[in-house]
């Protein structure tokens, strides 16, 4: 990976511990995700899967919400000035 990482200029590695979910905004839209379906009462699989879906893809068409996410972890999209 090193030699892959090295003859990329424009790429920018952010090395992160083995676990940290404070660190990993996906934990933050599953978070959210698991609010907003923790009362709903589902009779299968399928239509959980299509409640789902249709959470990710209100999710996607807030970008207010995934920077908030973002910036939970404190983490930026901007690669450090050093």
């Amino acid at each position: 990976m090193r030699s892959l990482i090295v003859v990329r200029a424009w790429l920018h590695v952010i090395r992160l511990p083995a676990y940290a979910p404070d660190l990993n905004p996906t934990e933050q839209v599953w978070s959210h995700l698991k609010r907003g379906i923790d009362n709903l009462a589902v009779t299968g699989v399928d239509q959980i899967l299509a409640i789902v879906r249709n959470r990710l893809r209100r999710i996607q068409y807030r970008p207010d919400l995934v920077d908030g996410f973002l910036a939970h972890t404190g983490l930026t999209l901007e690669p450090d000035a050093t």
